[in-house]
């Protein structure tokens, strides 16, 4: 979900909107796969005796290991958002509750990026944003993170982005 108009300045444009990349759910996609298949063959071996109350018996805790484990994770990373406007950066994340931070970019002194191997196969990485005064913000799994870092550097320095 996009920002919205009255959350900015009159003068204050959105360069880029984000949500962290699909590699973070990675392990919620594989704890589904073998859920499903623990539920599959629980299912099959499960003795007549237990029949009736037993299929419920896994059925409700596959649902549960689903809701906590794939849903929740789903739902946070719908609900997360990185927003670069010329003026600052603006994270939300949250389902119930919502947790914000923004960051001027005047306040910026230095922007780093990390990288790991399998950030560089999937085409994301980390962005440390660090001021002199607080400790640094940390933003993980951010898609194409050398473009968001020349874009970030270019609003600081130059004061225009550079967006292809």
């Amino acid at each position: 979900m996009a920002l919205k108009k009255d959350m900015l300045a009159p003068d204050e444009q959105v360069v880029l909107h984000l949500r962290t990349h699909l590699k973070s759910l990675i392990g919620a996609i594989l704890i589904l796969f073998l859920a499903s298949a623990l539920l599959t063959i629980s299912l099959v071996w499960l003795p007549e005796q237990v029949k009736p109350w037993g299929i419920w018996v896994l059925v409700i805790v596959f649902a549960a290991v689903i809701v906590w484990l794939v849903i929740k994770p789903w739902l946070l990373w719908l609900t997360s958002t990185y927003t670069v406007t010329n003026r600052r950066i603006i994270t939300r994340k949250g389902i119930l509750n919502k947790t914000g931070h923004d960051f001027p970019l005047r306040s910026i002194n230095n922007v780093n990026t990390e990288s790991s191997l399998l950030d560089r196969m999937f085409g994301c990485g980390t962005l440390i944003l660090e001021t002199a005064a607080e400790k640094p913000l940390t933003l993980s799994d951010v898609p194409n993170v050398e473009k968001v870092h020349v874009v970030i550097a270019d609003l600081i320095f130059d004061g225009e982005p550079e967006v292809e």
